[in-house]
């Protein structure tokens, strides 16, 4: 494989610096064969990992995909399975059953597509500022400035086709639906590619989220009585960046004043998403659980 024809795709990637060990999610689509194939001519060591969540007949058949990918690039590989029952809600928990079963940092290949949806799709549940920041460009989404397309083209490159997932065209996914409806709805009534636009939305509510996040970071969100000297909107930042801390995710708004309410003592206690539980105890706020 000719590293030179990856160098216009490259400098737009994130990818640690040559030599660097790391691990490719690679489910054996576009998105993630271009992330194993440019991790590879960015010059990592790398090894490919793929999470059968055995949701299709034959799913076994495409880690035999990856792995002569991974074969042909000179990276390893690794299968794991990680089964997941059909039903409510399928693909927020085969993304989590996909997160828990992949070593800690490895490299997903989200695509500007990905964000542009992302941010759709927060904005539809009522998310705020963090919501709209959509995904961190952070270490582990290296190829988040890159599109959809090019992630193709990569593959073409390689001279490697990819897979084709069927569930990707599956309209009872709302992520489905916002890209395969919403996104070109919106690009033909603005006339233009709306992804950038998006992406650049995602990027000016990131940095408005950590200046706010390091005004929050002074205070003592579990004080009460230091609460209620604050203005509302310090009071819901602060809040807001105490759960995430202590629970690994943000809470809706919803959840935001039900906790206030235990501040001001309307409220002696309040569940909050994954079964934890905010509670006031001699002026001061306690996160308990998650519960069973």
């Amino acid at each position: 494989m000719d590293h030179q024809s990856f160098s216009q795709f490259l400098e737009r990637c994130t990818f640690p610096t040559a030599d660097a060990e790391v691990v490719c999610a690679v489910s054996g689509g576009a998105d993630s064969s271009a992330l194993l194939i440019l991790a590879v001519a960015a010059g990592c060591s790398v090894r490919a990992v793929h999470v059968d969540h055995r949701l299709r007949p034959g799913s076994s058949e495409e880690a035999e995909v990856v792995e002569a990918l991974a074969s042909s690039l000179g990276a390893g590989f690794e299968a794991v399975t990680a089964p997941v029952e059909t039903g409510p809600n399928l693909e927020e928990r085969a993304r989590e059953a996909r997160y828990s079963a992949l070593p800690e940092g490895a490299l997903i290949g989200h695509t500007a597509d990905d964000q542009a949806e992302t941010v759709l799709l927060n904005l539809l549940r009522g998310a705020g500022v963090a919501g709209l920041a959509g995904m961190r460009r952070d270490a582990r989404r290296p190829m988040l400035s890159l599109r959809r397309s090019e992630t193709q083209q990569i593959c073409d490159l390689a001279g490697h086709t990819p897979l084709s997932d069927p569930s990707n065209q599956d309209m009872s996914f709302l992520r489905n639906r916002v890209r395969h409806e919403v996104l070109p709805l919106l690009a033909d009534l603005a006339g233009r590619d709306v992804v950038p636009l998006l992406c650049r939305t995602a990027d000016v509510c990131r940095d408005a989220e950590v200046l706010l996040g390091r005004v929050a970071a002074d205070i003592d969100a579990t004080d009460v009585r230091a609460l209620a000297t604050l203005a509302p909107e310090e009071m819901r930042w602060a809040v807001r960046g105490w759960v995430e801390e202590n629970t690994g995710r943000p809470p809706d708004l919803a959840a935001v004043l039900r906790i206030l309410k235990v501040v001001t003592g309307k409220s002696p206690a309040t569940d909050i998403a994954g079964g934890f539980n905010v509670r006031r105890k001699s002026d001061r706020l306690h996160i308990e659980g998650p519960r069973g």
